[in-house]
């Protein structure tokens, strides 16, 4: 049995929980003035760039709990694999939805998250090599098969992690801000900030993200290097995220993959927008780990 789009929906996933949760920069809390004041003494326009990362983070995490949603794209590369997707989420803690179409391994995959469980759309010709009639197959976390058990692992941490103030409430713990400037991106005066991550301040973190079996050999390998993670923030007026950058492939190296990039770029718009995702009707569906049974996996 192939498993082509399942495996593509995967590597979509991790990659997309990737760029969306990783981890940014930090610094000492220096005094409020440096850093956040209007250019013209107001509270209008364009602040000057926040020097400071916990000021920075501070002030962007309060404008993305206030907006709760936002539409995005990505693109991004890793172990060989690219991705592009494009979506809409909706941030609620544990109640996070998003919907989602990613293109990963030459395939494209439509992906929903309902209630902590992830849909995964089948085509038609993998309905029929699979032995079903259903279109969509569900992930849950607890799933007992070895495929469920790999994605429910990224799962467990994706409705916290798609949020991008959980990546700015890392930007308080792991780094420090190498530079900032002021310009337009797509038309848009933005600030834009270059941080960089020191993983020996992140490991636990980044162990929280991988599925727990693989928890203590991550940290192993990852305990003790001297890796610096570089990543871009550009933040609107209102100190939204615009667009995030981020270079992961000293770290994913360290953690025995071949050399290659491993770059992400997330582009939101559309913050505060209406998003309705449903999980597709339950006679249309079929637990993935039932699937794997069905196949002897």
């Amino acid at each position: 049995m192939r498993k082509t789009t399942l495996v593509a929906a995967g590597a979509a996933l991790v990659l997309t929980l990737t760029a969306c949760s990783g981890n940014s920069a930090t610094g000492t809390a220096q005094p409020a003035a440096a850093g956040g004041q209007s250019q013209d003494g107001g509270s209008r326009g364009l602040a000057s760039p926040f020097t400071d990362a916990i000021q920075l983070a501070s002030a962007s995490k309060k404008g993305t709990e206030q907006s709760k949603s936002v539409k995005f794209t990505m693109t991004g590369s890793a172990a060989g694999q690219t991705l592009k997707a494009n979506g809409a989420m909706a941030f609620d803690g544990a109640q996070t939805r998003f919907s989602m179409t990613a293109t990963a391994a030459g395939q494209t995959t439509e992906m929903r998250l309902v209630d902590q469980v992830m849909y995964i759309k089948l085509p038609a010709e993998e309905r029929k090599q699979m032995g079903t009639d259903k279109a969509w197959a569900k992930v849950s976390a607890d799933g007992s098969d070895p495929l469920s058990q790999a994605l429910g692992g990224a799962l467990s941490q994706s409705a916290e992690q798609s949020d991008p103030s959980k990546m700015l409430d890392q930007i308080s713990k792991a780094g420090r801000i190498v530079s900032s400037d002021q310009t337009e991106l797509n038309g848009q005066k933005v600030n834009h900030y270059k941080v960089v991550i020191d993983l020996a301040k992140a490991v636990d973190q980044i162990a929280a993200q991988v599925p727990a079996a693989a928890r203590e050999q991550v940290t192993e390998k990852l305990k003790g290097k001297d890796i610096k993670i570089p990543a871009e923030v550009w933040l609107d007026e209102e100190n939204l995220p615009v667009q995030m950058t981020m270079d992961q492939g000293p770290m994913m190296q360290a953690l025995g993959a071949p050399a290659g990039d491993a770059k992400f770029t997330m582009k939101y718009t559309d913050w505060g927008t209406q998003v309705d995702v449903a999980a597709p009707p339950a006679d249309q569906v079929v637990d993935l780990g039932e699937l794997m049974k069905k196949a002897g996996r």
